[in-house]
């Protein structure tokens, strides 16, 4: 039996935030105070600590997650901790590879990268910030691989199991009594709009965009009129259409369409590609999601994961060869 992998960013979700959040302010200047382990000599650090399933863990590899652990908890790492975190991972590997679930140095690279862009840093930068604090880049790239590896296992074998069905969140939501502060949701059908400005443009480029988009704006009364308007229109771009419910959109988004009449834009939003506008063509009651039934369900999703994670893992550590030296 071989489970798809799944794809690098979604698998590594669960622990990319809590550590970009964490390690961003570094690029401006290291945390003063921080506490990281003391290097050790050169005998002691290839010195095998423990053995799983064959594998060594070295105390090398315990100090150098000791350190990453140290700075992304800003707090010193408890030994006995770190090592049980290093065991955990030969075993999720050894697992993965028991079901074809191996990701390549490519997929932890660009896994790597993905971590980097939603810190707003480039990978090269996340890579000398880990090095001038002693941490090998790869010290972060084993953790992603295996928290990769587990999460397509566990998505992957117990997809049946980790499904929540609309009963449960009905259920959940009447008993937090949120069935009657739940505000009506809609199906909008929209398409995205943009006015190209070149990057490095002058204020006065941009802003001559967004005079534009305003007029257009004025004009515009259909869907149809404005894929006639922007189709035609050099250094602008109208895309296909979208389907979003109310659950699926930022809550400041969804009071703008709800303002916004059939047919009509949006007001410009200027952007990293330019000036952007929506052209909304369709809004409709619909009984699918909301945002709070999205939000109960996610939530009753999270905490079926982590209670199958546990159990699966622990079944998987108590079949392996544990030994320590």
């Amino acid at each position: 039996m071989r489970l798809q992998f799944e794809s690098v960013d979604t698998a590594n979700r669960i622990m990319t935030t809590t550590l970009s959040h964490r390690l961003s302010p570094l690029i401006m200047a290291c945390a003063a105070g921080l506490i990281l382990m003391t290097g050790a000599s050169p005998s002691r650090a290839q010195t095998v600590a423990v053995m799983v399933n064959g594998e060594p863990i070295t105390n090398y590899d315990i100090e150098q997650r000791s350190k990453l652990t140290a700075l992304t908890t800003h707090k010193p790492a408890n030994r006995q901790q770190v090592i049980d975190e290093l065991i955990d991972e030969k075993v999720k590997i050894k697992e993965g590879k028991k079901f074809g679930v191996d990701p390549t140095s490519s997929d932890i690279d660009q896994s790597y990268a993905a971590m980097s862009s939603r810190m707003r840093i480039t990978p090269e930068q996340l890579t000398k910030s880990l090095e001038s604090q002693g941490i090998r880049p790869d010290t972060l790239k084993a953790r992603m691989k295996a928290e990769m590896i587990w999460t397509s296992l566990v998505r992957g074998r117990f997809k049946q199991s980790l499904q929540v069905g609309e009963k449960e969140v009905a259920a959940a939501v009447q008993v937090n009594g949120d069935d009657k502060q739940e505000v009506e949701s809609f199906e909008y059908r929209m398409q995205p709009i943009v006015l190209i400005v070149p990057r490095g443009s002058a204020p006065a480029a941009v802003e001559s965009r967004r005079k534009e988009a305003e007029a257009l704006r004025s004009r515009v009364q259909s869907c149809d009129e404005a894929n006639a308007y922007f189709k035609s229109m050099q250094n602008a771009a109208i895309r296909e259409t979208v389907t979003k419910t109310s659950a699926d959109i930022p809550a400041v988004l969804r009071e703008v369409l709800d303002k916004t009449p059939i047919g009509h834009l949006t007001a410009p939003e200027v952007t990293k590609q330019g000036v952007e506008m929506v052209a909304l063509c369709g809004r409709k009651p619909t009984t699918v999601d909301t945002p709070k039934k999205k939000e109960i369900r996610d939530k009753m999703y999270a905490e079926k994961y982590e209670a199958k994670s546990k159990s699966y893992l622990q079944e998987v550590r108590k079949a392996a060869m544990i030994e320590y030296r």
